[in-house]
Parts: structure tokens; C-alpha cells; sequence
């Protein structure tokens, strides 16, 4: 990547962990700034998914523009390299109209690809895909996961034996490339400095008080009618545990409860577990970002003043030009 210039427009990167207060620190700075909030969420770019993704409500949406919320139905997919296209369309508009991108979410894939570059990748293949699919129909899943063993251990090593979608990608492309996905990964094509970007992490310093606000989180959506979000997205599309929608925390574990697999208490304690071990990987994300961007700032999330921090920092950055 090339380095960013101060002759380039500013944006601001605003990651955390879930439940670290991403949004409530961005509307704080929005009252101070003139930014437009630009989504880095896999999740909530899917329509009629907005309790168990923690949605900005209406009231939150109206207090400062929003992009890249409702985009697809949750049939459909989102991937990466779209997120960077619209992303970078939507930050060069922003700053035409004189105001500051501010780009809040903790899908920390979208973060590196939108500033390290995306890996050169093959395109799907409907034909192999449907192979692959017409495979794991007959044989099932852990018999492909079995066969990226011989091809790809390394990459076999890093996936269960029934993530489907992952086994899936993970053969299309060893298979397509005739490479390990080490190899095809390394293939990376630079991005394009088009913003200065201010990067920020939002950390806990006290991991316990982050869990016991996921625990909390997960029951307000409860309260919030989570269970019945999922009742009415079963009826209105054809969903399967294996969608990249269903895949976000909580919602498979929703349809495993709704399906009669687990009772309640079992529901609520792997939908609250299954969010720690994402904060988990979302801090490790930072950890690394910490040691290879350079210019990442940490702010603890716990802090009673971070609003002010924030703010505080973000106005020395821009400053700085």
C-alpha cells in the first residue's frame, strides 16, 4: 500500500469489539464533527435483520447520516471486496460534500482489506461450487473437509469439519489454483491511497466488564423480541444455517432453538458464548493492527470519558495535517 498522504482527505476508523460502544461514541462525535457514518458490519448490510445485529434505531440513523445499512436481503451475500468498493465511492462523496467519513463497525476483515488490499483471489465457479455442493449432499461435509486435508492441511487444520461455507471456498479455490490457500492469499493487490485514514480501537481494559455486557446485550434483544425477528425471517425467506446471514452471532443459534435442537437456557448461554469468542477474535484483529498499522490509537472502552477522548483525538489528527 502506499503510504498515506497529508495532502489526502482524512477518515476515521472506528473499530471495537462488540458491546465496546461504537455507535454511542460515534453519534458523541458526530455532535462535535461533521461526519457521515459509513457501516464496517458484514451484518448490518442484511434487511429485516436489526435486533440481533444491534441496529441503529431510527432515532440514531436521523441524528447523523448513515450508508451501507439495509443494502440485501438475507438470502443474498456480501463479501469484502464489494464492502471496499462501496466503501471508498462512499468516502469520495463524503469528502466532496466537505464532510468527514467516519467508518464504525467490528467486521475487521473489511478494515485490513480496505487498507492493506485484497488478496487476488478466483472469481466463484458455479460449476465446482455446485460439484462441491452435490458432494457434501451425498457424502456430507466432514468427507470434503477430509479431502482439503490431502490437498490444503494447513488450511483443513484452521476448519471444522462441518463449516460448510468455509470448506467450500476453501476447495473452490485450492482446487481452481492448484495452490495451497496460503499461497493464493500471499497474491495480494495493493490498495489505492485515496484517504488519510485516523485509525482508532476501542479496548477493554477489564475483559470480565465487556462480558458481563454481552450477557446483558444478548437479554435485552431477548426482551426486545430477538426470538420472534427470527420466526418472521423464516417465514418470509428461505434460510438455511449454512447463509452467511445466518452465520452472525446469534442467529444460528436462534434457528437451533426455534428448530427444537436446544431449549432456552441452552440458547441464551451459546448465543452470549458465541459473542464473547467473536470480541475475542475482533481484539485479537486489533492486536494485530496494533503492531502493523503503526498509527493506531487504543482507547479503553471502559473509560467513563471516552466520548471525550475520542474527540480529543480525532480533533489532534486532524490537525496534524
Amino acid at each position: 500500500m502506499m503510504p498515506d498522504s497529508a495532502s489526502l482527505p482524512p477518515a476515521v476508523l472506528l473499530m471495537g469489539p462488540t458491546a465496546s460502544g461504537k455507535t454511542a461514541c460515534a453519534l458523541a462525535l458526530a455532535r462535535h464533527l461533521p461526519v457521515e457514518i459509513v457501516s464496517v458490519d458484514s451484518a448490518l448490510v442484511y434487511r429485516d435483520m436489526d435486533i440481533g445485529t444491534a441496529k441503529p434505531d431510527a432515532a440514531e440513523r436521523a441524528a447523523c447520516p448513515h450508508h451501507l445499512i439495509d443494502l440485501i436481503s438475507p438470502e443474498e451475500a456480501y463479501s469484502a471486496a464489494r464492502f471496499c468498493e462501496d466503501a471508498r465511492r462512499l468516502m469520495a462523496e463524503i469528502s466532496a460534500r466537505g464532510r468527514l467519513p467516519l467508518l464504525v463497525g467490528g467486521t475487521m476483515l473489511y478494515y485490513k482489506a480496505l487498507r492493506d488490499g485484497l488478496s487476488e483471489l478466483p472469481e466463484a465457479d458455479p460449476e465446482l461450487r455446485r460439484a462441491i455442493e452435490d458432494t457434501a449432499a451425498r457424502d456430507g461435509w466432514p468427507v470434503l473437509h477430509a479431502e482439503l486435508a490431502r490437498l490444503d492441511p494447513d488450511a483443513a487444520a484452521r476448519l471444522a469439519p462441518h463449516d460448510a461455507q468455509r470448506i467450500q471456498r476453501a476447495l473452490e479455490i485450492v482446487r481452481l489454483t492448484g495452490a495451497p490457500l496460503a499461497e493464493a492469499y500471499a497474491r495480494r493487490a495493493a490498495a489505492v491511497a485515496t484517504h488519510r485514514f485516523i485509525p482508532v480501537a476501542l479496548t477493554p481494559s477489564d475483559r470480565s466488564v465487556l462480558h458481563a455486557r454481552i450477557a446483558q446485550r444478548f437479554d435485552a434483544m431477548l426482551a426486545a423480541g430477538f426470538v420472534e425477528e427470527v420466526e418472521t425471517l423464516r417465514r418470509r425467506y428461505v434460510l438455511t444455517p449454512e447463509m452467511p446471514s445466518m452465520r452472525c452471532v446469534g442467529y444460528r443459534q436462534a434457528l437451533e432453538y426455534l428448530e427444537g435442537r436446544v431449549d432456552h437456557a441452552t440458547f441464551r448461554d451459546k448465543g452470549i458464548f458465541a459473542t464473547r469468542q467473536l470480541a475475542k477474535r475482533q481484539i485479537t484483529w486489533q492486536r494485530n493492527f496494533r503492531d502493523t498499522w503503526g498509527n493506531l490509537a487504543e482507547l479503553d472502552s471502559l473509560a467513563a470519558d471516552l466520548p471525550e477522548r475520542l474527540h480529543r483525538h480525532v480533533a489532534r489528527s486532524l490537525d496534524a495535517r
